[in-house]
C-alpha cells in the first residue's frame, strides 16, 4: 500500500532507552523507565496516580477487580465501540448493558445511559471514541447522582480534552492502551490511572500477582501478571516527551481531510465546540454501506488502505442482544477509517482525497 492507514512514528529517544534497558539488563518489570513513564504520564493527564500494565485491555479488566465489579453487576457500555471496551465485563462476571450512541458526536448517549440504570448497576465505561471525548458533564452528573463509578477508555483519545480538561481525568479511573497504532505507543502497553490512593494500592497489589507486602512470596488475592516491561515503559516515555508534537499533527491531519473532502458526500467526524478532538483515525461517513464498500475498494485499487468503523457489540455471537441501537449501527454500517498516521504530509492528503474525488465523479 502506498498509504497504509496507519504506521507509528518512533523519531524521538526510543532508541537511545531501549538501548539503556538492554545494556543494564532492565529488560522485564523492573527498571526507573516504569516509574519515570508512570509518572510523567500521571503528570500530564492530571492524575495522582498511575500503574502501566502490559496492554489496554487488561487496564480495564484489573479497574473493575479493582473496584469490586462481579457476577450479579451491571455495567453500563456503548455499542459502538472496540469490543476490549466491553469484553472485560463478561471476564469479571458481570453484566453489559449496551446503550447507543449520539449522532453529532458518535459518542455513548447519556440519555439512553440514564434510562439503562438501574439498583444493579455498578459503573459506566465512558469510551472517547476514535480522539473525541464523550460528553462528560452529564455522564459524571448520572453517575453521581446513582453512586455509581466511571471508567474512562481512552485508549483512542490521548490528549484529548473536554472543556479544557484532559479526558482520562473525570472518572473514579481511566485506562489508556499504547498499542502500536495509538497516537503514543510502547509497542503493547497500557496504563491505568486514579485520584484515590486506597484504588492505586489495589491496582498495583492485583497487577502483580497479589503479593504480599510483607511475606516473601506470598500471595494474598488472587492476582495476574499484567506488569508493563522496563522496555516497554522506556519507549513509551520517549513517545511522550513528543506528545503534544503528535497531537499538533494529528489535529492538522483532521483539518486537511476537511478542508480537502468538503466538495465530496462524505461526512466528516468534527469536533463539538468544546472538546479538542485529537482524530486518533480521521473518520467519515459513507452514503450508504454499499457506498462504503465500494469506495473502500477502489481506494485500496489505488494503494490506500482503509478501515471500516467498529461494528456493533451488541450482535456480535458473545452477546448476541436483541435490542436495535439506530445510531451506533448506521455509524459501524457507513464509518471509514482513513490513513491516520503522522508521517503524512499535506501533499499525501490532498493525494488520498483526489483519489475519493475521482471515485465520486466517475
Amino acid at each position: 500500500m502506498k498509504y497504509p492507514v496507519y504506521i507509528p512514528l518512533l523519531d524521538g529517544n526510543e532508541r537511545k532507552y531501549v538501548d539503556e534497558c538492554i545494556d543494564t539488563s532492565w529488560i522485564s518489570s523492573r527498571g526507573h523507565f516504569v516509574s519515570d513513564f508512570e509518572k510523567a504520564f500521571a503528570s500530564y493527564i492530571g492524575m495522582k496516580y498511575a500503574t502501566g500494565v502490559c496492554n489496554g485491555t487488561v487496564a480495564i479488566h484489573l479497574a473493575m477487580v479493582a473496584l469490586g465489579i462481579k457476577k450479579g453487576d451491571e455495567v453500563i457500555v456503548p455499542t459502538f465501540t472496540y469490543v476490549a471496551s466491553a469484553n472485560p465485563i463478561l471476564m469479571v462476571g458481570a453484566t453489559p448493558v449496551f446503550v447507543d450512541s449520539k449522532k453529532d458526536d458518535w459518542q455513548m448517549d447519556p440519555e439512553d445511559v440514564r434510562r439503562k440504570i438501574t439498583p444493579k448497576t455498578k459503573a459506566i465505561v465512558a469510551v472517547h471514541l476514535y480522539g473525541h471525548p464523550c460528553d462528560m458533564d452529564p455522564i459524571m452528573k448520572i453517575a453521581k447522582e446513582n453512586n455509581i463509578y466511571v471508567i474512562e477508555d481512552c485508549a483512542e483519545a490521548i490528549g484529548s480534552e473536554y472543556n479544557g480538561k484532559k479526558i482520562g481525568s473525570f472518572g473514579t479511573v481511566a485506562c489508556f492502551s499504547f498499542f502500536g497504532n495509538k497516537t503514543i505507543t510502547c509497542g503493547e502497553g497500557g496504563m491505568v490511572m486514579t485520584n484515590d490512593e486506597n484504588l492505586y494500592d489495589l491496582l498495583c497489589h492485583y497487577k502483580a500477582q497479589g503479593v504480599s507486602n510483607t511475606r516473601e512470596y506470598w500471595h494474598d488475592v488472587l492476582g495476574y501478571n499484567y506488569r508493563m516491561t522496563n522496555i516497554q515503559a522506556a519507549i513509551g516515555l520517549a513517545q511522550l516527551e513528543k506528545i503534544e508534537e503528535k497531537v499538533s499533527k494529528k489535529e492538522q491531519l483532521g483539518q486537511w481531510y476537511q478542508k480537502y473532502l468538503k466538495d465530496t458526500p462524505l461526512v466528516f467526524h468534527t469536533p463539538l465546540p468544546n472538546v479538542r478532538h485529537t482524530y486518533w483515525m480521521c473518520s467519515v461517513l459513507a452514503k450508504d454501506a454499499q457506498d462504503r464498500i465500494s469506495l473502500r475498494k477502489y481506494l485500496a485499487d489505488n494503494g490506500i488502505e482503509t478501515r471500516p468503523t467498529f461494528p456493533v457489540i451488541h450482535e456480535m455471537p458473545m452477546y448476541e442482544e436483541t435490542e436495535y441501537f439506530p445510531v451506533g449501527k448506521d455509524l459501524s454500517e457507513r464509518g471509514i477509517n482513513l490513513p491516520s498516521y503522522p508521517a503524512l504530509n499535506e501533499q499525501d492528503i490532498i493525494n488520498i482525497c483526489d483519489v475519493i474525488k475521482n471515485y465520486y465523479n466517475k
